[in-house]
């Protein structure tokens, strides 16, 4: 268990714990000197169960001790009985259940300096300062640390305290909010700190987060002890080995696993007012051992009262290595007063429409511990889906979507992700394309289908292509859509021409069909048939639409079979060549080298090939198969 302690300047903290372990935590020259705590002590006793972290108490230092209680699982109030409560006796109080401490003890020290009476009078102050907060009727004791009067019973119910909690729950990534970073002679690069969560042992590979640095493990120390393994809930001392420098490592940053490295300068959580805020406060953010400023932006309403509660957007000048249920303290600018808490709820906050009523209820139900509520928030909201494997890191949720407890989702497999659909707004896009398909059969009657790529933006422009190309294919799999090409249809529909139309194209195709691979171009086709060629330009980009020609060239249309034949001749070139050539395609067509290179840019163009040079390869193979079959069903 590790226990902070916490109160006034003076109060006897420093003595109080070197009469409960043994050990002078001022290891300072400054600090033997001005007999005062400037920064964080550390002592051990009784094993692994118990381990101490002695902060500064002056008003000036409270940054100091926000780096130390990070991580405690024991409040240690140490209040002085002459004096009573004192100012950072409230302070560091308040820090403390901002922080969520869950427990508390307190500390009557100095009580061989007063008489009984005096003593009931600080006591009833410190019970009635406990009342209004989460430690109400926290247990007290009355010391004397220079004599070790009451200490004894004060150590046996830590202990005591310390046995029957459970085990620290150790799974996730670990993670270590780093407090101190030295170099040590023979030994290299150290930094200290407590875990919060997972576990570390020797040759793991660590992220220093924020500034993303990459470190080994090559020893660590638990409780001033060598150990080959450290855990959530101790102290600990990791040797570090890589490409890094003392230079590079600082009080503030964390030592955590690789994918928990998530630094951010933007993110919104729920405040806890101590003092009045309002809307644009700049305010010093701390977390773990870090201080950074920023300022805040109230989502609800422009100004938060003293006591309140209410969702709020924090933007840092710097990055800041925090998770989803992270405490950040907030105080004012000038570094003398805590303003509030903040409990960390979204790392990647939306830029528009943030203080929606779907919006906040989705932050509300984020502070719920259970991530379940929220996912199942998400799949519903988010149109794009949700990214489940920076959810599960944002949480440090391990494995990272292995196990979500609901079965009520569509998962998509996306390069370098997975994205998650609730079962319900899968089907309704499914239901949304195919209407989409229908509304745009009835507009155009004559287009053979719509473009993958404008259907998916008619549908929902935040969709990535690959989870578009997923809902397609199910429908395809379910015959509930039809490919052609690179056109989507309602499997039933067919681009049909007018009938004025179609005795046209009758009158021209059978120019097109005497030279497939070398057809005349528009104005020689007009003038074959005695037609205006303005006309036959309007009708052959017609029949385009309805598949039966492509406009491989400018005014230069090939009929769907030709295309066809072609595509499946270059597959024959790539197949025994490698690639296709424009002198070994013109040789097997015949006409000249420029209409064949017309030929292969316009596969090119339509994602049947793919230029390298001056070869044109070839792209998926199913995909081939699948467009040159349909050009030839449907011409």
């Amino acid at each position: 268990m590790i226990i902070g302690t916490a109160g006034h300047i003076d109060h006897g903290k420093t003595s109080l714990v070197r009469a409960l372990t043994g050990v002078d935590t001022d290891r300072l020259p400054e600090e033997k000197r001005r007999g005062i705590t400037i920064d964080l002590g550390f002592a051990y006793t009784d094993g692994e169960l118990l381990g101490y972290v002695d902060v500064p108490g002056h008003e000036s230092l409270v940054h100091t001790m926000l780096a130390g209680a990070s991580g405690i699982d024991c409040l240690l109030l140490v209040v002085a009985a002459d004096d009573g409560p004192m100012p950072q006796t409230v302070e560091h109080l308040a820090i403390c259940d901002l922080l969520g401490v869950k427990r508390a003890v307190v500390a009557l020290t100095k009580v061989d300096a007063v008489e009984p009476a005096r003593r009931l009078e600080a006591r009833t102050a410190i019970d009635r300062l406990l009342a209004a907060t989460s430690f109400a009727g926290a247990p007290a004791f009355e010391v004397c640390g220079p004599t070790g009067d009451g200490v004894p019973a004060l150590h046996a119910h830590l202990l005591a305290v310390a046995r029957s909690l459970p085990p620290r729950a150790t799974q996730g990534g670990f993670r270590l909010a780093i407090d101190r970073a030295f170099a040590l002679r023979g030994v290299g690069l150290v930094v200290t700190g407590t875990a919060i969560a997972g576990c570390v042992r020797e040759g793991d590979v660590l992220t220093i987060t924020p500034p993303g640095l990459e470190a080994r493990v090559r020893g660590l120390r638990v409780h001033d002890t060598p150990a080959q393994e450290g855990r959530a809930g101790q102290r600990m001392a990791l040797q570090l080995a890589g490409d890094l420098e003392r230079k590079d490592l600082a009080r503030g940053q964390w030592a955590v696993a690789p994918d928990l490295h998530l630094p951010v300068t933007r993110l919104q959580c729920e405040l806890r007012a101590l003092a009045p805020m309002k809307t644009g406060a700049s305010v010093h953010a701390h977390a773990g051992a870090a201080d950074v400023l920023g300022r805040i932006a109230l989502l609800e309403g422009a100004t938060l009262e003293a006591g309140g509660r209410a969702l709020a957007e924090l933007t840092l000048e710097r990055p800041l290595g925090v998770l989803v249920h992270d405490r950040i303290v907030l105080r004012d600018p000038s570094a003398q007063h805590t303003l509030a808490g903040a409990t960390v709820l979204d790392l990647f906050p939306p830029s528009r429409h943030k203080r929606t009523p779907q919006r906040l209820a989705a932050l509300r139900l984020a502070l719920d511990p259970d991530p379940v509520p929220a996912l199942l928030d998400a799949l519903e909201r988010e149109p794009a889906g949700v990214d489940l494997p920076r959810f599960a890191r944002t949480r440090n949720l391990r494995p990272a979507g292995e196990h979500w407890g609901t079965d009520d989702m569509v998962v998509v497999d996306v390069p370098g992700s997975r994205l998650g659909f609730s079962a319900r707004r899968w089907r309704e896009l499914g239901e949304r394309t195919l209407e989409l398909l229908r509304e745009e059969h009835g507009r155009a009657p004559d287009m053979i289908g719509v473009e993958p790529d404008r259907l998916r933006r008619m549908l929902a422009p935040a969709l990535g292509r690959e989870a578009f190309d997923h809902l397609v294919q199910g429908l395809q799999d379910a015959d509930r859509l039809g490919r052609t090409g690179a056109w989507l249809h309602l499997p039933g529909h067919r681009a049909t021409l007018t009938p004025q139309d179609d005795a046209a194209w009758r009158q021209l195709k059978p120019l097109l069909d005497e030279a497939p691979y070398g057809p005349p171009r528009v104005r020689d086709l007009a003038r074959a048939r005695g037609l205006e060629e303005g006309a036959v330009r309007s009708l052959l980009q017609r029949a385009s639409r309805a598949g039966l020609v492509y406009p491989v060239a400018h005014d230069h249309y090939f009929t769907a079979q030709a295309v066809a034949d072609l595509a499946e001749r270059v597959d024959g070139l790539c197949e025994r060549e490698g690639a296709a050539r424009a002198a070994s395609l013109r040789d097997g067509i015949g006409g000249g080298r420029k209409v064949a290179i017309h030929i292969l840019e316009f596969l090119d163009r339509v994602g049947y090939t793919r230029r390298v040079r001056d070869d044109h390869v070839r792209r998926q193979p199913a995909a081939r198969r699948e467009w040159v079959v349909s050009q030839t069903v449907h011409g």
